[in-house]
């Protein structure tokens, strides 16, 4: 990266770490940020571009999808994703690891999370340090729950010694079974097969008791019922090194998007009643939350158009992760610098990788947003590889006007309505 030209972005809004939003210039030398500010412009030879009044911010950094689908994540702001091990073969050996952290580069870096256990099977632990030293940033537990106790508290001790965060899913497997949605009135009128709520607050116990006890740091990738919230609410507040995410269709939609039989709406966990999505936007206000990720998952035709039970769950959210969390900056629950904590800081600090920031000696993944621009969702015309989304033909605010990864232009075409 130290062989292109350095990139001088002027005329534009910079979200600083601080919490504030001034006007300013960035300048990146060699894949990092050299200089930022009021006073800082450009110099001969360099790149410029100008940002024209929109907010210069950093990359995005998308924790937990399933699929590396860079035209997706381009359009949508994301320089850097966590790639879970959920993959047509596990990530569950270092080579495999290691040949997925070097999967999109040099326009996008992938962070491979390690399988918590051989082919995510919840039985004996995978060869966590090895996969470590690979490239893997942490270690995920995939789209299931580890049932076993055991087994869970060696994992979690043994991360600890390692200083790997684990990524765990939270809905207790023996309760949830085959269930494709939350009990009550809706998947009752649907005839669906359920699981209660409550499945999520008794795996969240026990896994936070069990990270108490190793010692370990443990991130709950969706935490999406009012009951889980407070349990991981009060675990911060005992200081433990507990933190929790959440993908935008837990704070936009509730079970009622289930409505016939609509299988776009088909998540995992599966979308829940009114009152828990209410409480995911006020623990997203107040902090309990740390993390908002879209959980891309594109999903063809061929899991999709089949009866709901039989569908596969999961949406395409690369693209509407930032326009989405602008809902919650128009609506006055965050500011628009926490907007970007939890978009882009708070994964990259869980990963232990240096951006996420606009910071000097950061790597100069930036993201020229219009935090106004609107558009139409459009399932049809999505980027994804597949357009699998509960918020087809809705409108929405906020488009990257131009991407730029360790320095050096991805995208800069401006875009119209």
């Amino acid at each position: 990266m130290s062989q292109h030209a350095p990139l001088t972005i002027v005329n534009g809004r910079l979200v600083l770490p601080d919490g504030t939003i001034t006007p300013g210039a960035l300048r990146s030398q060699g894949g990092f940020i050299t200089a930022l500010g009021a006073e800082v412009s450009a110099q001969d030879g360099d790149t410029v571009h100008d940002a024209r009044g929109a907010l210069i911010a950093p990359g995005l950094v998308d924790l937990g999808v399933f699929e590396i689908d860079k035209p997706a994540f381009h359009f949508g702001g994301i320089t850097r994703a966590a790639l879970m091990p959920d993959q047509s073969t596990p990530l569950d050996i270092p080579s495999r690891v290691r040949f997925a952290a070097q999967s999109g580069k040099p326009d996008f870096w992938v962070h491979p999370l390690g399988a918590a256990t051989r082919g995510l099977a919840g039985e004996s632990l995978a060869e966590v340090a090895l996969m470590r030293e690979a490239g893997a940033r942490a270690v995920a537990t995939g789209r299931r729950w580890i049932g076993d106790s055991g087994t869970m508290l060696r994992l979690l001790q043994y991360c600890a010694m390692l200083d790997l965060p684990v990524i765990t899913h939270a809905e207790d497997a023996g309760i949830t079974g085959k269930a494709v949605a939350t009990s009550g009135e809706m998947a009752t009128r649907l005839g669906l097969p359920s699981a209660p709520a409550e499945a999520e607050a008794l795996a969240i116990a026990r896994d936070v008791a069990l990270a108490e006890l190793a010692g370990a740091r443990i991130h709950f990738r969706n935490v999406t019922t009012r009951a889980g919230l407070d349990l991981v609410r009060g675990a911060k507040a005992r200081g433990l090194r507990v933190t929790a995410g959440v993908s935008p269709a837990y704070f936009m939609l509730s079970d009622l998007a289930v409505a016939e039989f609509r299988t776009f709406a088909h998540l995992s966990p599966p979308l829940r009643c009114e009152e828990d999505r209410k409480a995911v936007i006020a623990a997203i206000a107040d902090g309990t939350i740390d993390v908002v990720a879209s959980g891309h998952d594109p999903r063809g035709a061929e899991d999709k158009r089949l009866p709901f039970a039989d569908s596969a769950p999961g949406m395409a959210g690369a693209e509407t992760l930032l326009p989405l969390t602008m809902n919650l900056v128009r609506d006055g629950v965050i500011a628009l610098s926490r907007a970007f904590e939890l978009l882009a800081a708070n994964p990259a600090a869980i990963l232990g990788v240096n951006a996420g920031t606009l910071a000097l000696g950061a790597e100069a993944d930036i993201a020229v947003i219009d935090p106004d621009r609107p558009w139409i969702v459009d399932s049809l015309k999505m980027a994804a590889s597949a357009g699998n989304t509960p918020f087809d033909k809705q409108p929405v605010q906020g488009r990257v006007l131009a991407l730029f990864k360790g320095g050096i232009t991805i995208k800069t075409k401006r875009v119209t309505a």
